[in-house]
């Protein structure tokens, strides 16, 4: 069976997968370095992969979502000398099966529309996603599996570094959740708002959006903060940190024989 590596390729971090099939064999996390070379790029998926007893030799193809230009290029080019094929990279001409009921396509971030094609998958529509990471964003689904838009908000640890760098007196904290919302401290008032508020605005944005859907849509959340605000929601129905992984492969497969 065939072996897909999938990336997707984030503000601050990068994430990886390895598939066989719909198996998840394999996923890992790097940082995301913008002046990083194809070779580096390189080296670092095939060191990782090497611990996990494979290599890039190994795998038959690849597909990449990315919101960093430079490290798109970077990505191709691995693809085309690395693995001997070119990658298949989410954008204009690549099929979604999912239309975008928005102004300019061309717009929207490739790591959003993979997560609204996972989510309809699963769910159905209506559904929402909520991914949390570098930006808070919000995709809505229609019942017919339209991309209808959503909402971007700064990400958690986006608001707390603005935060504190423009407030002396405010250091950074640890993002713990707090026990109360009254905090006692500066540190648990700044627990409290950044965290209880990053919840507050999920929730309320998630209502008023599934308020526009009609009343009902499965909400599900991914990114990296996902499992801390989940765990806070009384909107979101389910984490799932392997969205976006999931599709990735889902488009590869509709797009199979026509990696670019």
């Amino acid at each position: 069976m065939s072996h897909l590596l999938a990336i997707d390729v984030g503000n601050t971090h990068t994430l990886a997968g390895v598939f066989e099939g719909e198996t998840l064999l394999h996923e890992w996390r790097i940082s995301t370095n913008r002046g990083s070379t194809e070779d580096e790029l390189a080296a670092a998926h095939d060191q990782i992969l090497r611990l996990r007893g494979g290599s890039l030799d190994d795998l038959d193809s690849m597909i990449v979502a990315s919101v960093v230009p430079a490290l798109t290029a970077g990505y191709r080019a691995l693809g085309a000398r690395y693995m001997h094929r070119p990658a298949l990279v989410v954008g204009p001409g690549v099929r979604t099966g999912m239309p975008l009921a928005i102004d300019n396509p061309r717009e929207l971030g490739a790591d959003r529309l993979v997560n609204a094609v996972a989510a309809y998958r699963r769910f159905g529509g209506p559904c929402i996603v909520v991914d949390l990471g570098t930006a808070t964003t919000f995709d809505a689904v229609s019942e017919q599996g339209e991309y209808l838009g959503g909402a971007i908000a700064p990400g958690i640890e986006t608001s707390l570094e603005a935060l504190t760098a423009r407030a002396a007196r405010l250091a950074k904290v640890d993002l713990v959740p707090p026990q109360r919302c009254i905090g006692r401290s500066t540190v648990e008032s700044m627990r409290s708002g950044v965290i209880l508020g990053a919840v507050a605005m999920v929730d309320g944005l998630v209502s008023r959006i599934r308020e526009e859907l009609g009343g009902t849509a499965r909400v599900v959340a991914t990114g990296g903060l996902a499992p801390m605000v989940c765990a806070l929601s009384e909107e979101v129905d389910e984490n799932d940190p392997m969205l976006t992984l999931d599709g990735l492969r889902i488009i590869h497969e509709m797009n199979a024989g026509a990696d670019r």
